[in-house]
Formats: structure tokens, C-alpha cells, sequence
């Protein structure tokens, strides 16, 4: 069994123990939290819930720490510091900082002799898989990948992070036209803005100032600022009536030529509608965690991501039963 534990038990850290749940190969050892740990109920009969700071007490005691925090402002300090502690596995989310947040956790995870991986859910994850994939097989040709409609975790959580804000709901909306023309296989040429727009919702505290939240949240760097963003106030009844959903999901394409004088079209589309964002990439967190695992035991370390694994390494299935029931 790998011992699996939880920092953080928010929507991501309850996803990781339903998950865990029905992995067979799996058991969840302790959660922790930066709450008071008697405050914070789970599901898990027998499990304990520690404080964080008591964390490097269970160094041994853990086989992947899985960590639940978010991209802005938790994982980039979070990952790095518990890499030196444990194998660990984040959902770092922010496209544009992942080569400063890989090579820190690398030299941490390296130091420790321990080995990490970053990045892991589906975008980054399963869709970083495949535009690498579409890109090999495809090599006269060009990617997009569309997300949505769908609400985004780590742009929710941004917008809950600025002073004045008492709750957020962040969707991200794939233009419709920008989408057909891409599948018609004619390869347009589009800015980020041309591809998505964003809608945010937002509770404000009382008093704030909300004409400096709106700004804030539509000048914010890698999240809202190349979109074209509006920005709703509601209040905590219409919040929870039409706001309280995780749906999510999105698209991968990419079309290119093939044949001698690149006289065919193709296009390659991948796609996922996800009931839940959190539950879905959880389960991908812990399936990582599986392979993550794996590796450390063969040798591996430093820092990793869903690019280094050999996609049986995710499964709890013996590499007879792969080859018999999917290859």
C-alpha cells in the first residue's frame, strides 16, 4: 500500500480523499491543515488531522505527500519547502511561472534525496500530454487548446486572495467562432483574447471598495490581464443559489499535413467535460502519486511532471493486464 498524506482540506484535499478511497492500492495516513486541527471534520474513519507545523514529524510515515494549496500563493512556497520532507505532487497552475517553480522544487526535491512532481491535473497535466503527442505526430501543423465553460480553481482562488473580497467564482468561455475555425482545420491565427473571455463573480465585504477590486482583478498578470474579463457583484444568496458548481472542461486540437506534398488534412481533438474540477483533477493527482511512487522506489529523483511518466506507471493494473484489456 503507498501511503498517501493531504496538506491543505479544501475542495482539492477533499477530491484527494475520495479518490484515495477507491484506490486499492492506496491508504491515507493524516491530512494536514493550517487550521485548527479539531475544527476540520474528514471522511476517513481513523485518519488523524495534524497541524502542518507538525508535519516533518511524519517524514517516514508517508510515501507521497499530496499538496492541496493554490497556485498563486501557496504552492510556490509550499512545494519547495515540503519536497526537502517527502515525495510530493502539486497542481501548480500557472503556465508562465512553471520553469522558475519546477527548478526550485527540483533543487530541493535533489538535496533531499527525494523525488516531486508539479503540474499534474489535466491543463497542466493530461493536456500538456496531449499537445506533446499532437505535436510528434503532427509536425506541419498547430495547437490550440481552449478551456472551459468551465470554472477555473486557480483563477477563483487569485480573485478570493485580493483585500476586500469575501467570495469569487472565476468561468473562463471559449469563443465560438474562434473554436469552429479551428476545427475547420485552416490553422487561423489568434491572440489569447481572440480565444477565450473570462466572467468573474464576486462577493464583496462589506464597505470594500469595489471599483479597486474590478481593477485588480481585470490588471492581474497570467490570469486576467491579456482577456477580456467582466466582472459581476453579487451577493452570498445569489452566490450560493447559481455559483456554487465546479463544472469544467475544455479542448486540445491541432491540425496539420501529412502525405508527400502535404495533400492531407487532419485534425486531432481532445476533449473533457468534467462534473467537477476538483474531483476529476484529484483523481489524476492521485494517480500521479501511484507512478510518483513507483519511481522513487527505481531510482528516480528530483523534479518531475506528467511528461517523465510511462503512462503504465498510473495504473494499479499489473503491466499483463494493460497489454490483455487496453493496448
Amino acid at each position: 500500500m503507498t501511503k498517501i498524506g493531504i496538506i491543505g482540506y479544501g475542495n482539492l484535499g477533499r477530491g484527494v480523499e475520495s479518490a484515495v478511497k477507491y484506490a486499492p492500492d492506496m491508504e491515507l495516513v493524516a491530512v494536514f491543515t493550517r487550521r485548527d486541527p479539531a475544527t476540520v471534520k474528514i471522511q476517513t474513519a481513523g485518519v488523524p488531522v495534524v497541524n502542518v507545523n507538525d508535519a516533518a514529524s511524519w517524514k517516514d510515515k508517508i510515501d507521497v505527500m499530496i499538496l492541496c494549496g493554490g497556485s498563486a500563493t501557496d504552492l510556490p512556497k509550499q512545494t519547495p519547502e515540503f519536497a526537502k520532507l517527502f515525495n510530493v505532487v502539486d497542481s501548480f497552475d500557472t503556465h508562465a511561472n512553471i520553469p522558475q517553480h519546477f527548478a526550485a522544487v527540483d533543487a530541493a526535491a535533489k538535496a533531499a534525496d527525494r523525488v516531486s512532481m508539479i503540474s499534474v491535473g489535466w491543463d497542466p497535466g493530461l493536456f500538456s500530454l496531449n499537445r506533446v503527442y499532437a505535436d510528434a505526430f503532427l509536425a506541419d501543423g498547430k495547437t490550440y487548446t481552449f478551456w472551459g465553460k468551465g470554472v477555473s480553481q486557480g483563477h477563483s482562488d487569485a480573485v478570493r486572495r485580493i483585500e476586500g473580497v469575501k467570495n469569487a467564482k472565476q468561468y473562463t468561455i471559449p469563443v465560438d467562432a474562434a473554436l469552429e475555425a479551428v476545427r475547420s482545420g485552416s490553422n487561423p491565427e489568434l491572440s489569447t483574447r481572440q480565444k477565450h473571455t473570462r466572467e468573474v463573480f464576486v462577493v464583496a465585504a462589506e464597505g470594500a471598495d469595489k471599483a479597486k477590486i474590478e481593477n485588480e482583478i481585470k490588471t492581474m498578470p497570467n490570469y486576467f490581464s491579456d482577456y477580456d474579463t467582466t466582472v459581476h457583484f453579487i451577493d452570498e444568496e445569489e452566490f450560493v443559489k447559481n455559483h456554487s458548481g465546479m463544472a469544467h472542461g475544455g479542448f486540445v486540437i491541432r491540425s496539420g499535413k501529412t502525405g508527400w506534398d502535404k495533400e492531407f488534412t487532419n485534425v486531432i481533438e481532445y476533449s473533457l467535460k468534467l462534473g467537477s474540477n476538483p474531483a476529476f483533477t484529484t483523481s489524476v493527482l492521485v494517480a500521479y502519486a501511484r507512478a510518483l511512487a513507483r519511481m522513487y522506489k527505481e531510482g528516480a529523483r528530483g523534479c518531475k511532471t506528467v511528461l517523465d511518466v510511462p503512462p503504465a506507471y498510473l495504473s494499479e493494473k499489473s503491466d499483463e493486464e494493460l497489454r490483455k484489456d487496453l493496448l
